[in-house]
């Protein structure tokens, strides 16, 4: 395997992608849980869908845009879907889950009506549903190191706010934390992590990475920081695993790291409740 790595361009991409995206899907995941908006995820992906299925159909009927790069207009989307899910938020301030099946439906239809246009699926397409070992060129695994860097910036910059935020949202209001910005902003950032982790996990499967490994976590951990590490120890093992098991079986890669990242949450279940039965049993 390690001969191959280095042997392929193909294969460096798509481990050098995983490793990245496996640090920090959990890493911002695990805000996403705290704060009960694993659904966003969801949305998001499937708006994602969107801007990549109406990329694909522009490559075909425009011939300037052949050359197009479909994760451009992939994360344009999901920023613009993340920023639509904030305001409707605010529009329906009783019921702010309604935005999150509102913008959901909204990708889908807009996915549908692309993908009749474009004729139906394609290799490319279906590559991006469900992932691609193969598919992540050196112009990909850039566009993900640049998320990554955004993703750290903002999170050691806001990481206090965003802590007493995701605990209590009252408090940081009245403290006088500016919240309305910091959760646009995150917003943002978790569209940028989704639309960059769609060559390897999948469009569909990519809220998987950000809430599994983190689902995990907190069965073990003792702490916020440990459910941070980890968070990011079990992503980054769902990962690899998964890519290698992809590679020799010749499997999406989306569905190898999504399984074994369930594997991981039984596991870490049942360790928890042997524990359990050990502490009363002494």
């Amino acid at each position: 395997m390690i001969d191959s790595i280095m042997q392929y361009q193909f294969l460096q991409n798509a481990f050098a992608s995983g490793i990245i995206i496996g640090f920090i899907a959990p890493l911002l995941g695990v805000f996403i849980v705290v704060r009960r908006l694993s659904l966003i995820s969801d949305a998001l992906s499937h708006v994602t869908l969107a801007g990549i299925a109406g990329s694909l159909y522009l490559s075909q009927s425009v011939a300037a845009l052949s050359m197009l790069n479909p994760l451009y207009l992939g994360i344009a989307a999901s920023v613009t879907g993340s920023l639509f899910i904030e305001r409707l938020r605010r529009v329906y301030k009783h019921y702010e889950e309604l935005a999150i099946p509102i913008i959901m439906s909204a990708g889908l239809g807009f996915s549908a009506i692309f993908i009749s246009l474009a004729e139906g699926f394609s290799s490319d397409l279906f590559s991006y549903l469900f992932g691609s070992v193969s598919a992540v060129s050196r112009q990909d695994l850039w566009i993900v190191v640049c998320i990554a860097i955004i993703v750290i910036v903002f999170l050691t910059v806001f990481f206090k706010e965003l802590f007493v935020l995701s605990f209590d949202e009252e408090y940081a209001r009245a403290s006088g934390l500016p919240a309305k910005w910091i959760h646009i902003l995150f917003m943002i950032v978790t569209a940028l992590v989704i639309a960059g982790s769609m060559r390897i996990v999948g469009i569909l499967l990519v809220s998987s990475l950000m809430t599994l490994p983190v689902a995990a976590a907190m069965r073990i951990a003792k702490s916020f920081k440990h459910a941070i590490i980890f968070s990011v120890v079990f992503g980054e093992l769902a990962v690899i695993i998964g890519l290698v098991s992809a590679f020799y079986l010749d499997l999406a890669p989306g569905g190898t790291i999504v399984i074994t990242s369930i594997i991981i949450l039984l596991l870490t279940i049942l360790v928890k409740k042997v524990s359990v039965k050990g502490v009363l049993s002494t």
